[in-house]
């Protein structure tokens, strides 16, 4: 159980770290090119010490091989394409607390398609964390909430959210196979996913060419959000089920805004305080909750 824990919490760092790594990519890199270049990274590493595995298992990829293109076109090029897309609209830290929506996705998901019950202090929890984010993304402001307004920023993360959180659900029918086959062809899928929205981006001439910090956040991203934290997340997810490694997204928001004000200088508004209290309180009952 305390494996989980650290594998879910070194998840949610590196996660952290991605929103602030996108905020330094602005100007430097575009979003789409980001992605792209990310996945191809993140497949040449992966390729370097995983093939033989790969070979080990190509008749359980060949089986499973739509399953797995899903995964990791919507879990991690789709996902990561809104993410960074947000973040030319949004600041780091509204996208950090943000992500703690895919916990509301996963309940819901989980609860509708296979009748997964919750405990009551899990449904607090997620109605807590629901709360912090409405307060993120409304700025603080109950009008601006009422009035469902939301910046473009902020609408792209919460698709980002609807994306991680399917795919998370989707993990319970991921097949029996060793991680290194699984995450190496799901990057795979996400580098040729990426492709064609690069394409669109450059026929469009709104790329922007990687300079020397894009290429410093390309290789951070391809390493730990994408290497690091996806297999981390796949393992705690395999020990403690989606329902309750989901709840540890919400430390995303933690490590996201502390990096955030440390890195980018960003303002810390009140507001920010209350959304990150109201986290903090949803992980602290979901987890008292199940047990």
């Amino acid at each position: 159980m305390l494996r989980a824990y650290l594998f879910l919490t070194i998840t949610a760092l590196s996660w952290g770290g991605n929103a602030v790594a996108g905020k330094l990519a602005v100007g430097h890199i575009s979003p789409m090119l980001l992605t792209s270049l990310r996945w191809g990274l993140a497949l040449i590493i992966l390729l370097a010490f995983t093939l033989p595995r790969v070979r080990r298992d190509m008749a359980v990829i060949r089986a499973n091989l739509p399953l797995l293109i899903g995964y990791g076109a919507i879990g991690f090029a789709c996902f990561n394409n809104l993410l960074y897309s947000a973040l030319n609209h949004t600041t780091a830290i509204n996208v950090a607390i943000e992500q703690a929506g895919m916990p509301m996705v996963i309940f819901l998901a989980n609860f509708i398609l296979f009748r997964i019950k919750v405990t009551s202090a899990q449904i607090v929890g997620f109605m807590l964390t629901l709360t912090g984010v409405a307060l993120t993304a409304s700025g603080g402001s109950f009008i601006r909430l009422i009035g469902l307004e939301l910046n473009r920023g902020d609408a792209l993360m919460l698709l980002a959210v609807l994306c991680y959180g399917g795919y998370t659900v989707a993990l319970r029918y991921k097949p029996e196979i060793h991680w290194q086959s699984m995450i190496t062809v799901m990057a795979a899928a996400a580098f040729v996913t990426s492709l064609p929205f690069a394409a669109f981006e450059v026929a469009r001439e709104t790329a922007i060419w990687p300079d020397t910090r894009g290429w410093i956040v390309a290789a951070f991203t391809a390493i730990f959000p994408s290497l690091v934290a996806q297999v981390m997340f796949i393992k705690g997810n395999e020990i403690i089920g989606s329902n309750r490694a989901g709840i540890f997204i919400n430390l995303v928001p933690i490590f996201g805004t502390l990096l955030s004000v440390m890195i980018l200088g960003e303002m810390l508004h009140l507001y920010h305080v209350v959304a990150l209290a109201l986290v903090l309180g949803g992980i602290w009952l979901s987890e008292r909750g199940k047990r």
